[in-house]
């Protein structure tokens, strides 16, 4: 266990730029762009954080307009070259209409209100709500955690160790802020009080999704190095264990059974809180993958089969497993899923803009909207004690708040 002690920034709802150089930088060899004027600008300011098949995977936009909206939440430039590379883009990239989802219209009414992040660049994901009602956020390319008073919009930043790259963060009771160090080997704990981080090591290289269990523990999956982990924050011990490839999300049920998605391999898994031991149910279709899953008020299981383009319901008595085609087709991609009052809502990430479904189980029907930002995919959700829908646009650098009438 190590204690790190930031300086944190709180920052108000004006934005501030995050440079290119410092956040985010991946080194690699720019792919080849059409020749145009405002492709020596493009290489600049965009390939230094992505690729070439970052951009085309956004489906494109006709007009300079749309995608000066877009890169606006990635990166700020001045006026001319803003305008010169919009230009590039509408002209090479347009939208590619097969990636539109398909909305189904319903009765359900819904608002949702996004904020810009401050620091640009850092891949804001995995909103939360801590017990004061506050949002907070992991900006996972920035090293970073983000605090959101969503009544007056004002944000603040806490700075995490360089090298952890959160990837989740979940509250514990006392509002401490938990995160995974996906890039470090950590579990961290942010004081929101004090600005001090204490870091408990992994043997996992890299903790991705976390929980907390009413028997106080936190356990989280580890995707690449396919492994679950314990941690008792009481007296930092920890207890990691092998599994089916890569685990990705975690959720606890209301008999303390410790559910895991599986997205290596297509399965779910049934975890022992105590033993550890797994009870894997087997998804039909090798080719199926499960990246998230939640419980309704019967334990039941839903998850997403993203590549499948389906969600599915799993009955853990029976083992019985039934699954939806998803409005968008085989390709829409659902990602992330959350259960709100028995009512499934989730995402189809492949479908640009990104898509928020509303799945009801009574009558089997759906109901959908495209994301405001659109790009950036809702990775995951949290369900707030209101009983609405906390999402996320990473690449836009996005927060949002689903109110659902």
């Amino acid at each position: 266990m190590r204690i790190f002690n930031p300086l944190f920034i709180v920052i108000t709802t004006v934005l501030l730029m995050a440079s290119p150089g410092t956040v985010g930088q991946r080194s690699r060899t720019p792919p080849p762009l059409p020749e145009g004027e405002g492709r020596d600008l493009v290489i600049t300011a965009c390939v230094s954080c992505h690729s070439t098949a970052s951009i085309s995977r956004t489906a494109g936009y006709d007009s300079p307009e749309e995608w000066r909206r877009v890169f606006s939440t990635m990166i700020e430039l001045n006026d001319a070259q803003a305008n010169t590379i919009a230009r590039y883009l509408a002209q090479h990239f347009p939208e590619d209409e097969s990636r539109r989802p398909t909305l189904i219209d319903g009765d359900t009414d819904i608002e949702i209100i996004e904020w810009t992040v401050p620091t640009l660049g850092q891949r804001s994901r995995d909103p939360i709500e801590a017990p004061d009602g506050s949002i907070w956020w992991t900006g996972m390319w920035a090293s970073l955690a983000g605090r959101l008073d969503p009544e007056t919009g004002m944000m603040e930043e806490y700075k995490l160790p360089p090298a952890s790259r959160p990837h989740t963060i979940v509250p514990d009771a006392e509002g401490n802020i938990w995160y995974t160090g996906n890039s470090n080997a950590t579990v961290g704990r942010l004081d929101p009080k004090t600005g001090l981080v204490t870091e408990y090591q992994t043997e996992a290289q890299d903790p991705h999704s976390a929980v907390f269990h009413p028997n106080g523990n936190l356990y989280f999956t580890a995707q690449g190095a396919a492994m679950l982990g314990r941690l008792n924050p009481a007296n930092g011990d920890m207890k990691e264990i092998n599994v089916e490839p890569r685990p990705y999300g975690i959720k606890v049920d209301s008999k303390g059974t410790v559910w895991v998605a599986f997205n290596g391999t297509n399965m779910i898994g049934a975890m022992n809180p105590d033993s550890m031991v797994i009870n894997y149910f087997e998804i039909p279709d090798e080719r199926s993958r499960i990246r998230r899953l939640d419980v309704d008020s019967n334990d039941i299981i839903w998850f997403v089969n993203s590549t499948m383009g389906k969600i599915g319901r799993l009955d853990p008595i029976t083992g019985e497993i039934a699954q939806w085609d998803s409005p968008s087709g085989p390709d829409s991609h659902p990602y992330s899923i959350a259960v709100i009052d028995d009512v499934i809502w989730y995402n189809e990430s492949g479908m640009r803009p990104d898509a928020l479904v509303r799945f009801n189980p009574v009558t089997e029907s759906f109901q959908s909207w495209a994301i405001p930002s659109g790009v950036g995919i809702i990775r995951h959700n949290w369900v707030t004690k209101d009983g609405n829908l906390l999402i996320h646009q990473s690449s836009s650098n996005q927060i949002g708040l689903v109110k659902i009438n």
